[in-house]
């Protein structure tokens, strides 16, 4: 019996890519339902992540003109990693595994053959990699390297150049749903689920039309939210600075008693004025580092809902 794709879309403001997404994607499923790799009964699920333009609208007409496409609105806009995840929860109550990619058809949509292979393998989860960086700028493909090493020197499980390009069988969706916080980074919480896992390589395309969603002030958030989310080691840092900063400053008091003694005092406020607008500043950060992870715990306990679903079109 084959099985159920649900091939899983977030969209936000996808108005001039969304219609040829939906035809690349189309054809992709008629490909692999002709070559009986997939159920009839596979789908793509787009969803809308509040969107300001007529994505929803396009996504109704949709609906309605191919039978593949199936749609899930969110009554506000909840950030790409809460709109990934409902589409995730809404699509395992009825698919055998689920394809997640971004809407911009920079994901190479030929990756799915690959993800079908390892998942008829036995892979719960197979990874979608990028084989290089070289469609991105410089100063992107610098600063996304060293997202991945410092995520790694902090201890975080994640998959080297990997987005969230990847399927997930039912079962591993089913696991994903016990994980109940409210701060997502699903990069960082899906290799947690320790289910059988590989990786598929692709090249990574230019976006189709459209402007990316990710400027670097949400590049930066996201970064941050992974590193506060599966990491307390900032926290062990502050630690680690202020021994360091107590050892510093015992020696500075040792050097300036043995002047005192030898008739050789230090003159001038510069070094104590100076001393004391590093250590304020040492101390805010440390401030700022704590207020962070109880800002995380206080959001957590409230137990909010991540994301309300408004209107859901199923076939």
């Amino acid at each position: 019996m084959k099985k159920t794709l649900y091939l899983v879309i977030p969209c936000y403001n996808e108005e001039p890519v969304i219609e040829e997404t939906t035809r690349r994607l189309t054809k992709k499923l008629d490909q692999l339902i002709a070559e009986d790799r997939i159920a009839t009964t596979s789908r793509i699920l787009y969803v809308d992540d509040g969107s300001k333009d007529r994505t929803w609208i396009l996504i109704e007409y949709l609906h309605k003109e191919n039978p593949y496409v199936c749609g899930l609105k969110l009554a506000h806009n909840k950030g790409h990693q809460n709109a990934l995840l409902a589409g995730l929860m809404y699509a395992k109550n009825i698919c055998d595994y689920s394809v997640s990619m971004d809407a911009d058809l920079q994901d190479d949509i030929g990756v799915i053959d690959g993800f079908i292979e390892k998942y008829n393998e036995g892979c719960h989860i197979v990874y979608g990699v990028r084989n290089s960086r070289e469609t991105d700028t410089k100063f992107k493909k610098m600063t996304a390297i060293g997202f991945y090493k410092f995520m790694a020197k902090l201890g975080v499980d994640i998959v080297y150049n990997h987005a969230d390009c990847r399927l997930m069988s039912n079962q591993a969706l089913e696991a994903l749903a016990e994980y109940k916080e409210i701060n997502l980074f699903l990069r960082g919480l899906v290799p947690l689920i320790g289910y059988k896992n590989d990786t598929v390589y692709y090249d990574r395309n230019e976006r189709f039309a459209g402007e990316s969603k990710y400027p670097l002030s949400k590049m930066l958030k996201f970064a941050w939210e992974g590193v506060t989310s599966f990491s307390v080691k900032p926290l062990r840092m502050i630690a680690s600075i202020g021994i360091l900063i107590f050892i510093i400053s015992f020696i500075i008091l040792i050097v300036a008693l043995i002047n005192k003694i030898l008739g050789n005092p230090v003159a001038g406020w510069t070094g104590l004025i100076s001393s004391i607008w590093l250590l304020g500043g040492i101390q805010l950060f440390a401030l700022g580092i704590c207020g962070e992870y109880i800002g995380k715990i206080y959001n957590e306990v409230k137990g909010r809902p991540r994301y309300l679903g408004e209107t859901f079109l199923k076939k």
